[in-house]
């Protein structure tokens, strides 16, 4: 007799040890589960390709009148139905550059930490925390940074670095507070614990025996982080700030209520500016024309199609590094 494990989907095993063939009602009712199932992933599937069609339908009218014209030009005048999104694509790639200049050392730094350096006691308490923070909802950070974060960025540090670096463009200017860099710094708060979390688990993917080679041919321990750890979760280590970017130029809230909401495009990092996402939020309740409707959905499929690039090239990346791992142990 066949082991159980070596019988085919149509047989069964009874329990004195004979082969019997399973109930029609059991087939028939496997059969009904696994096309419930595949209804319930391709309904997600739909859903996505209808929101796309949606927007699209509504945005038609906008693309059909400024062509791509629309993402280059910086006007944005709801009473003559002028409109650009040059601004708005502007702040967004612009803040969420700086939230990631500022939040990758720090969040990989985090994540070498948990993973190579700190004592295990001490690991749990600390990545909780982390985590943490990506669960405050972003109204607060918003009120956070316009009570606490933009009079400390008023007071001392934008007139310091006007002083110590105005003859560059990105410090000139009045110091309003809000404004580039306050956006900037509330999304890197934002956006650290995606990179922290995604980064700890690439390097604790890392196998022992990468380590164990380097340590036995002499290495430190920074050696060994640099020379072993580090290459091996490049393209994971690539996902995660993907996936940082991903948050960042889709948060609303705090980016809304910290960053001005002037749509100009300037170079210093102290005026107030726009994003996709924060245009939205503030003008879409005053769009009383079919046009300015219309343009403000194009800004929103084009936000809607950046985010899902990127955060499917993220995933790939990190599942890339899961998938080598397995590899490499089978």
């Amino acid at each position: 007799m066949p082991a159980p494990e070596m019988l085919t989907t149509a047989e069964a095993v009874s329990p004195h040890g004979s082969l019997v063939e399973p109930r029609a009602g059991t087939r028939h009712g496997d059969r009904r589960f696994r096309l419930l199932l595949r209804a319930a992933a391709m309904s997600v599937i739909a859903l996505m390709a209808a929101l796309v069609f949606s927007m699209s339908w509504t945005a038609w009218p906008s693309i059909r009148a400024f062509g791509l014209g629309y993402l280059v030009k910086s006007t944005w005048d709801p009473v003559t139905e002028n409109f650009g999104a040059l601004p708005f694509v502007y702040g967004t790639v612009v803040s969420s550059l700086l939230a990631l200049l500022m939040a990758v050392p720090l969040g990989i730094g985090a994540a070498i930490y948990l993973a190579e350096l700190a004592q295990p006691w001490i690991r749990p308490p600390i990545a909780f925390l982390i985590e943490l923070l990506a669960a405050i909802p972003s109204v607060v950070y918003g009120l956070w940074g316009i009570f606490v974060l933009a009079p400390f960025l008023r007071t001392w540090v934008q007139p310091g670095l006007g002083a110590a670096l105005g003859f560059l463009p990105l410090f000139q200017g009045p110091p309003y507070g809000v404004g580039m860099l306050a956006a900037g710094i509330i999304l890197a708060i934002m956006v650290v614990p995606f990179i922290t979390a995604v980064a700890r688990e690439v390097f604790l993917a890392v196998p022992g025996a990468q380590r164990e080679a380097a340590l036995a041919l002499g290495a430190t321990r920074w050696e060994t982080i640099r020379l072993a750890v580090l290459p091996y979760g490049r393209s994971g280590l690539i996902g995660a700030i993907l996936l940082g970017l991903g948050r960042a130029l889709g948060e609303t809230m705090a980016v809304t209520m910290v960053i001005g909401n002037r749509p100009q495009i300037a170079a210093s990092l102290f005026a107030p500016g726009y994003t996709m996402a924060s245009v939205l939020a503030n003008e879409f309740s005053e769009a009383t024309s079919d046009l300015y409707l219309s343009a403000l959905i194009e800004i929103g499929l084009l936000l809607f199609l950046v985010t899902v690039v990127v955060n499917a090239l993220a995933r790939f990346l990190v599942w890339s590094v899961g998938g080598a791992v397995k590899e490499g142990r089978a």
